[in-house]
């Protein structure tokens, strides 16, 4: 491994850490076998135990209270994941390229039930998901593809979690686990990620992420490689 990553005790070596390494697949197991920190974590590191300096679980909300710089979400094999704004646009020119959601919609790339919440959040702007489920009159039958549309919406890099929102009753009485907000990935990060991501070709972005992770893991399979890089 050519860029050193030491162990991991605290949220500051959390962060440490994936600056150097750009990307890595979130959760208490590296179960897909890609680029995950937490092979990295010490003895220190004790999950859900609401300790915002060693419990992991924390960290994915207050990377995205805390910087502008790392994307975390729905990112590689439909489940969680961070990305730094350093290679957000490699993986941003893979998966979506230059075409508008629209044009990615009418080639039948894009589900229905995605659609929905996408023209949601696009107009409305920042959303806690059960803002989304009301808005956009979702049933508990439902709830499957409405799931699914989420997922898929971050994995194809059109939304993004940008935080989380407390839940209140009519009456104003505050209940139940905050909920994760969405916002559109362009109003996530700076312009200048997606001017790059746009000055990149689809061959030129996906070679230099191949590359990249063969440094970080050279003996990763190179399937799983490539559905880690498209999203798949």
């Amino acid at each position: 491994m050519s860029i050193t990553v030491g162990e991991i005790n605290n949220y500051n070596d959390f962060i440490n850490a994936l600056l150097k390494v750009g990307m890595s697949t979130g959760g208490e197991k590296n179960s897909d076998g890609i680029l995950a920190l937490c092979d990295y974590y010490g003895k220190s590191i004790i999950w859900h135990t609401e300790d915002v300096d060693t419990d992991p679980w924390e960290w994915r909300i207050r990377v995205l209270d805390q910087r502008n710089d790392i994307a975390y979400g729905k990112l590689f094999f439909k489940k969680s994941g961070y990305i730094t704004a350093d290679w957000y646009p490699y993986f941003y020119a893979v998966r979506r390229g230059i075409k508008s959601f629209e044009e990615d919609y009418s080639d039948g790339n894009i589900s229905f039930y995605a659609k929905r919440v996408y023209e949601l959040i696009s107009r409305e702007g920042t959303l806690p998901l059960h803002i989304i489920k009301q808005l956009g009159n979702f049933t508990k039958e439902d709830k499957t593809k409405f799931d699914n549309a989420i997922t898929e919406l971050q994995m194809k890099m059109y939304i993004t979690m940008c935080g989380r929102s407390k839940k209140f009753s009519k009456t104003g009485q505050e209940y139940g686990w905050s909920s994760t907000t969405f916002c559109k990935t362009e109003d996530f990060f700076e312009e200048d990620i997606f001017e790059k991501a746009n000055s990149l070709s689809k061959e030129q972005a996906y070679e230099k992420l191949y590359t990249h992770i063969l440094e970080l893991n050279p003996g990763v399979d190179s399937k799983k490689l490539d559905k880690f890089i498209l999203g798949k």
